[in-house]
């Protein structure tokens, strides 16, 4: 494993993150045996949010009496000064620590959430008051708007950006990292394997380590899982033109308008399960359609109870219009229905 330094803030982290949203769906001891595994290998950066259920309890019990060895990262998706700074205090109690290295303003997409967090009043308030206080070392923030990530960069305000970035969503590479480079600023990348969308490990990372001072923050919830990435880390990065093939491949099979299983959309008031079903086609597309319409039956039935509502849609950091791409897959679905 190398370590390098996150842009200008003085920290030395991993080539390569934990991001901590699958550890929620461990058991207790089954996450701190993941988070360790993922520490034995080399691993210190590890990113989460008390947003993320349990997740930052899993982290304080799995690192107890490690913490100087460690960059945890966490975040708040709140807007104003008081609830940013009930924020800090819950992720340090879950977390075991009086300090975090790196807190970021999460999902900082609109311009109305900017002004929010920088008036009278606001979450950077909370969170100046809290570096002062040494309970934080290091303000970021994180966004998948690429022109309102771009302009938050210019501002000065924070030491790192972190933003979905994977061979299907590139386009931070061509203006977004080089501001952030000019600025100084650590680049961290969420969603390294398109939120999901992406099953080749090995030719998510060629893609990623082209670019060696941006740290993708890739989840795991196995440690069979960490013990590949790492594995990949410890081999010569090259990228041949059957690997640019099969990148073009998968661009070519989600097209621009995909799920990126982010969960934001959920839970629906009407009981749609819409992250499964909005992957839906790529299910089929893996499996025959009658197998993908017996495995995702309940899934897509659920479908049905759909009211259009849109609630979905103004929770979606990527602006999907859900409902409307869930009424083409029920159409699909219901093709390989009457297909069987």
């Amino acid at each position: 494993m190398r370590y390098v330094k996150l842009g200008k803030t003085g920290l030395e982290v991993s080539e390569v993150g934990f991001g901590c949203i699958p550890i929620i769906r461990l058991s207790t001891a089954e996450a701190v045996t993941v988070l360790r595994r993922a520490y034995d290998r080399g691993i210190t950066l590890f990113d989460t949010a008390n947003m993320y259920l349990d997740s930052e309890e899993k982290i304080g019990q799995a690192f107890e009496g490690l913490r100087s060895r460690l960059i945890l990262a966490s975040k708040t998706l709140k807007r104003n000064l008081a609830g940013a700074e009930a924020d800090i205090d819950l992720s340090l109690r879950r977390m075991r620590t009086d300090y975090i290295d790196l807190f970021q303003i999460h999902q900082l997409s609109l311009e109305s959430d900017y002004q929010a967090i920088t008036g009278p009043d606001g979450a950077l308030e909370a969170i100046f008051r809290a570096k002062q206080a040494g309970k934080i070392r290091r303000i970021g923030v994180t966004s998948h708007g690429i022109e309102m990530a771009i302009k938050l960069v210019k501002t000065g305000l924070f030491s790192t950006v972190q933003f979905p970035f994977n061979f299907i969503e590139s386009a931070p590479a061509e203006e977004l990292h080089p501001a952030a480079r000019q600025e100084e600023m650590g680049i961290l990348a969420m969603k390294p394997f398109g939120g999901g969308a992406l099953d080749n490990g090995e030719l998510c990372f060629k893609f990623l380590r082209q670019f060696p001072d941006v740290i993708p923050l890739p989840g795991f919830d196995a440690v069979e899982q960490v013990d590949q990435i790492v594995a990949v880390y410890e081999t010569e990065n090259a990228v041949f033109p059957e690997d640019l093939a099969a990148m073009e491949s998968f661009r070519t099979e989600l097209g621009q308008h995909f799920c990126r299983r982010c969960e934001y959309c959920q839970p629906c008031e009407q009981g749609v399960m819409i992250t499964p079903a909005m992957n839906y086609p790529i299910i089929a597309h893996r499996m025959s359609g009658p197998k993908a319409a017996g495995f995702a039956a309940k899934t897509m039935e659920s479908v049905r109870n759909c009211t259009e509502c849109g609630e979905c849609m103004e929770r979606c950091p990527y602006n999907l219009p859900i409902p409307e791409m869930l009424k083409k897959h029920l159409a699909l679905y219901d093709e390989h229905i009457a297909g069987t």
